[in-house]
C-alpha cells in the first residue's frame, strides 16, 4: 500500500488472500469509509463533498479481481467484514463513519455491530430491511401501482436488451442487470448509467451468494439492535428496486438512534441524483456527537 497524501487522490490495492481490493482515498476532513466498488462509488459522490469529508472507497470481494478460481465460500459474509477491518487497518483509521449503499448497507451495519469502538456513524443509502421474497413482492406491487406508463415502457425496452448484454459479456451479468434496471432505479427513467460502471470488475458468484442468499435472510431486528452508533437511512422516493419506505416501520425501534431522510427527486442513488441536499444531510449527521 502506498503512503497516503490527503492533499491528492490516492489509489492502490490491498491484498486479501487471492483478492486484490482496489481503493481510492479522496478529499479532506471527516473520515468516511464507503463499502463497495472503489471505481463506481467514487463516481457517485460530489466533488464538493470532498472539501469536508475524506472519502475512503474500497472494493469488497464481489468487485475485486481474483488471482485464481473462486467459489461461493470465498464470499462468506464474515470474510467481507474481515476485509473491511483489513482496509481500516491499512488506512490507519481509528474512529470513522461507514457508509453502505443498497445491499452494502448490510455490510456497514454488520461491521458497526462487530466493531462498535471504531464506528462513529453509519449511513445506509437506498437499503431495504432485507432482500427476501416478501419485501420483493411488496416492491413489485408498488411498481405496478405507482410507476408511470412511460417509466414502464422504458423498463420493458431496456430489459429486452439484457439477454444480448449477458451473451456478449457472460461474466458481468449482475452489472448488466443493474444497468438495464435503470427505469426502476433512477429518478430519470432514461438515465444511462453505463459510464458509472466503466471498468468495474464483477464476480457474479459473489453477488449471487450475498444478494441471493445472505441478504435474503438478514434478520434486521437482531442486526439493528446490535448497532450502538447513530444511523442515517437515506431513501429515494422513486426507488423501485427495494421495498417501499414503509417496510422500515417495524424496525425503527430496534435502532439506538435512527434518522430517516426521504429524497423526493431520487431513485436508488440519492448521493448522485440529489448531491447538494445529500451532502448537506450527510454533513449535518456526521457533525452530531
Amino acid at each position: 500500500m502506498e503512503e497516503l497524501d490527503y492533499g491528492r487522490a490516492a489509489r492502490g490495492i490491498i491484498r486479501s488472500g487471492i483478492f486484490e481490493l482496489g481503493y481510492a482515498i479522496e478529499g479532506q476532513g471527516l473520515p468516511l469509509l464507503v463499502v463497495g466498488s472503489s471505481l463506481y462509488y467514487a463516481r457517485t459522490f460530489s466533488p464538493g463533498l470532498r472539501r469536508s469529508v475524506r472519502l475512503h472507497f474500497v472494493d469488497h470481494r464481489c468487485f475485486a479481481r481474483p488471482l485464481g478460481p473462486v467459489e461461493a465460500g470465498d464470499f462468506a459474509f464474515d470474510r467481507i467484514i474481515d476485509d473491511i477491518e483489513l482496509a481500516r487497518q491499512a488506512f490507519g483509521l481509528e474512529r470513522f463513519a461507514v457508509l453502505g449503499h443498497s445491499g452494502h448497507g448490510y455490510m456497514a451495519l454488520e461491521y458497526a455491530r462487530q466493531f462498535p469502538d471504531r464506528v462513529s456513524h453509519v449511513v445506509l443509502a437506498g437499503t431495504g430491511p432485507n432482500q427476501g421474497a416478501e419485501l420483493a413482492e411488496w416492491a413489485e406491487r408498488r411498481w405496478e401501482a405507482e410507476a408511470s406508463p412511460e417509466r414502464k415502457l422504458i423498463f420493458d425496452r431496456e430489459m429486452a436488451k439484457l439477454a444480448g448484454d449477458i451473451a456478449a459479456h457472460p461474466h458481468e451479468r449482475f452489472k448488466h442487470l443493474l444497468i438495464r434496471l435503470g427505469a426502476r432505479s433512477w429518478f430519470d427513467p432514461g438515465f444511462d448509467a453505463r459510464p458509472l460502471w466503466d471498468g468495474v470488475w464483477i464476480n457474479d458468484i459473489g453477488f449471487d451468494h450475498l444478494w441471493g442468499e445472505v441478504f435474503r435472510d438478514i434478520d434486521m431486528h437482531a442486526l439493528a439492535r446490535g448497532v450502538t452508533a447513530p444511523v442515517l437511512l437515506a431513501l429515494g422516493r422513486f426507488d423501485y428496486l427495494i421495498s417501499p419506505p414503509a417496510a422500515w416501520e417495524p424496525f425503527r425501534g430496534d435502532f439506538a438512534q435512527l434518522t430517516i431522510e426521504m429524497f423526493e427527486r431520487s431513485g436508488h442513488t440519492m448521493q448522485f441524483e440529489e448531491s447538494e441536499r445529500f451532502d448537506a444531510v450527510l454533513l449535518e449527521f456526521l457533525h452530531r456527537s
